[in-house]
């Protein structure tokens, strides 16, 4: 587990070099891992409707989820970036294969014609990031775009992490929106109101 250092930026360098180290296999056998333990909980169970991300090469691969969620009539909504507000909105997929597009930053995104998602129809959200803390901070990427998408979802929050992703703080400003979950290879951890660790 990485320390943390004082600012966000050498934070955010310090966790994308330890990324850089694992192997391809070992990056695999880490996701699967995630998927299983996400599968068995209960938020999972209960979640009708589900915000996902399409994972970049560096992120724990949840791609099965996102099928296991369109086989079992979940809602499933992914981001995509809007140009008239600079912002991702939530956005309804029902085939992976077909309603996908790389959008920006080389991201896959759903297609211009699929319908924007209700926030409100949402009641788990799977969240990466670059680094996470198990008192639920959030490092993301510096563009603030998840804290500005999350601001108005009201169901639970669970940041999707490798080993190599963890930090014993990460620094949280005001506009960072907070994790109540946090999911790894080894588990996944609930973010009791204090802030204290509670594997589940």
């Amino acid at each position: 587990m990485a320390t943390s250092p004082a600012s966000k930026s050498d934070l955010r360098r310090l966790l994308r070099a330890a990324a850089e180290i694992p192997p391809a296999s070992l990056r695999a056998e880490a996701s699967a891992s995630m998927v299983r333990h996400c599968l068995g909980r209960p938020e999972w169970s209960a979640c009708r409707g589900l915000l996902a991300f399409s994972p970049l090469p560096d992120e724990p691969d949840i791609r099965p989820l996102l099928q296991e969620a369109l086989r079992a009539g979940k809602l499933l909504s992914l981001p995509r970036f809007s140009r008239e507000s600079g912002a991702y909105v939530p956005v309804t997929v029902q085939d992976l294969a077909r309603d996908l597009v790389t959008g920006r930053y080389g991201v896959l995104e759903p297609a211009p014609g699929c319908p924007e998602t209700t926030i409100n129809h949402l009641d788990l959200a799977l969240i990466p990031g670059v680094g996470f803390s198990f008192a639920g901070g959030r490092l993301g990427r510096g563009g603030g775009y998840y804290d500005r998408l999350l601001e108005r979802f009201s169901g639970i929050r669970c940041g999707v992490a490798f080993e190599w992703q963890l930090a014993v703080e990460i620094p949280m400003e005001r506009h960072d929106v907070a994790m109540d979950s946090v999911l790894t290879p080894d588990g996944w951890r609930v973010v009791p109101p204090r802030g204290a660790v509670s594997p589940e």
